[in-house]
């Protein structure tokens, strides 16, 4: 069956798209990202997502922020061109730069609102046991937003365990990362973040990072990217021990995995060499996998890892939060 619905139906609709299966789609797109396209029409009160693998041509009046995957970002619309997967991006300017379809990884509406470019989550998990009243609580929230040329997202996250006879342990981490993206898939780096954490005796630690990072791998199917630069630390504890401040070194690696389904599976690890204190090492790795559901809904198992061979406790290197826990997402 053919979709199909003239744009005299309303102003609005002025966009087309024609799929792999034939099928004709106009309406308002809205983004494109990860893969997925996002069309409002007017014919369902939902909006339309397909994927972008599954599209042929396209056919724009809307001016789009564009990412290509060498890194260029431009604002342009897009037509597809005899009927082919090469595309005409024609800008601002008037300039006219050709294209494949699949060289496109995202789309974003210049002139779109401010709460179109806002994404977060929110997923929570909860486990109860007779046993020693056992207790846990895991708490995790992104939030961000996307400008023409950078990115701004800020993040918190909970975790706490308590049982009879046993310590209550507490483990929060939070944190705001800015990106200014460059061509060719450069961008620069500002991310402040904070944790504390008992099991280390952390009381709170503070770490300013300032760098520069590069995408490698920037398709539809996956990123991936590493960065580095300087990271200046300042630590406070809860058993008495000194304020340590040092200067470090950083380097670190992020991969993102999304063209599996509806699985979507996310990896970094950063090492944290110091440049003050003698012989310290620093690691943190995170490793997400998130399963989508119905309604912006997903399941995701999560584990964090922090060592530090230098701890204000000997003998705890390491610590380490796994859990299971159910979200939603805008």
């Amino acid at each position: 069956m053919v979709i199909l619905i003239f744009t005299q139906t309303t102003r609005a609709q002025h966009d087309s798209l024609i799929l792999k299966s034939g099928d004709k789609i106009v309406g308002e797109i809205k983004s494109m990202d990860k893969g997925v396209l996002t069309i409002e029409t007017g014919y369902s009160k939902s909006d339309f997502t397909i994927e972008w693998s599954g599209i042929r041509e396209i056919y724009s009046k809307t001016i789009f922020l564009v990412t290509l995957t060498d890194g260029r970002r431009i604002n342009g619309y897009v037509q597809s061109l005899d009927a082919g997967n090469k595309v005409t991006i024609t800008t601002t300017k008037g300039e006219k730069i050709e294209s494949l379809l699949d060289d496109i990884v995202f789309l974003k509406g210049v002139k779109s609102d401010f709460w179109s470019r806002v994404k977060a989550n929110l997923d929570v998990g909860l486990s109860f046991s007779k046993a020693n009243n056992l207790n846990q609580l895991n708490i995790n929230s992104r939030i961000g937003y996307l400008a023409d040329k950078w990115q701004l997202d800020l993040y918190f996250n909970t975790n706490t365990s308590s049982q009879d006879s046993v310590e209550t342990t507490k483990r929060m981490d939070a944190g705001v990362t800015y990106k200014y993206y460059l061509q060719k898939d450069w961008y620069l780096l500002v991310a402040p973040s904070f944790l504390s954490n008992t099991e280390q005796s952390l009381k709170l630690r503070t770490t300013g990072k300032l760098g520069s990072g590069k995408f490698f791998i920037h398709t539809n199917k996956a990123y991936w990217g590493a960065s580095g630069g300087l990271s200046f630390n300042a630590e406070t504890f809860n058993n008495g021990n000194p304020k340590r401040n040092s200067l470090e070194a950083y380097a670190g690696t992020e991969l993102n995995l999304f063209d599996i389904g509806d699985l979507n599976l996310f990896s970094s690890l950063f090492i944290y060499p110091s440049l003050t204190e003698s012989g310290r090492l620093r690691a943190d790795f995170k490793f997400d996998a998130k399963y989508d559901l119905p309604m912006d809904f997903y399941v995701k198992l999560g584990l964090t890892i922090n060592y530090d061979n230098q701890p204000a406790v000997t003998g705890n290197e390491t610590d380490y939060v796994l859990g299971f826990t159910i979200g939603w997402e805008l």
